[in-house]
């Protein structure tokens, strides 16, 4: 598994941590009742706006899930 370092989310009530790998296109995604996620082909910009949402998993619900092929990687 790559390394990708994990930002946590502050405030969130269901995403510990995000973190993205820009060279191959990896969302990782860790939430608070476990489970760790990889979301493929996620652009830059779509990680930048996660990031930055007033509320993480509000965007990751609205954005990423149903958008992008993912695994469950623990």
């Amino acid at each position: 598994m790559n390394d990708i370092e994990m930002i946590p989310t502050i405030g969130s009530s269901t995403v510990d941590s995000i973190g993205y790998d820009e060279a191959m296109q990896i969302l990782r995604v860790k939430f608070l009742k476990g489970g760790l996620y990889e979301y493929r082909n996620v652009p830059l910009m779509e990680f930048e706006q996660l990031r930055n949402a007033p509320s993480v998993g509000s965007y990751l619900a609205r954005n990423i899930k149903g958008s992008y092929p993912y695994d469950r990687i623990g």
